[in-house]
């Protein structure tokens, strides 16, 4: 009710009005989120880089990928050039942040957003588009390790995306990407909905 409040009467950016639009449909995709941050503070900290792949009738979709970079912060620009030496990679294209924002909003759409610790990832989402004049994101959210603390029926230990791929014997290259986390991502999300036996409409 407080957010409805706070922006209502908001002229909203065109690419948010359409993200908006597409909630009048139930989602039909679910998409596996990774994001890179520069630490565990929504309020303070900033995305780096987000990996996301699409998830549609129990199969991951391995062309329906984004990867994108977001801008570094003000701090590193000194050193920017020796570390574009050090880790170029001409797959991921370097935009503004809004711009990276907007891509990331028309991609996910109205999906179901699977990740690890999501509502992390969520709230930084959220204090990001509070920047740009936006609202929240309307999305589902499901989480692979609360998933899987639900399979063993436990609360009392965490476990990190590493433990789970582990668990679950998924190997992954040595230098990790924000995609890569988000394949593995996907792939213990249908492990663990299978073995849980839900049945989720995406």
């Amino acid at each position: 009710m407080l957010d409805w409040l706070k922006n209502m009467g908001k002229d909203y950016p065109d690419y948010w009005k359409n993200y908006l639009s597409k909630f009048e449909k139930k989602p039909s995709r679910f998409v596996a989120l990774s994001l890179e941050t520069t630490g565990l503070n929504p309020k303070k900290d900033i995305i780096l880089s987000v990996g996301s792949i699409g998830i549609e009738h129990n199969k991951i979709v391995v062309k329906d990928v984004l990867e994108i970079e977001f801008p570094k912060p003000i701090k590193e620009e000194v050193s920017e050039n020796v570390i574009d030496q050090m880790f170029k990679d001409v797959r991921v294209p370097k935009v503004t942040e809004s711009v990276a924002l907007e891509k990331l909003i028309d991609y996910i759409g109205n999906s179901v957003i699977v990740g690890h610790r999501t509502l992390f990832d969520i709230e930084i989402i959220n204090e990001t588009l509070e920047k740009y004049n936006c609202g929240r994101l309307k999305n589902e959210s499901l989480d692979i390790e609360v998933m899987y603390k639900k399979l063993l029926d436990i609360n009392d230990k965490n476990f990190s995306l590493d433990a789970l791929k582990k668990i679950y014997k998924i190997d992954t290259s040595d230098r990790t990407s924000t995609v890569e986390d988000a394949y593995s991502i996907g792939l213990l999300f249908l492990k663990l909905k299978s073995k849980l036996d839900i049945h989720i409409q995406a």
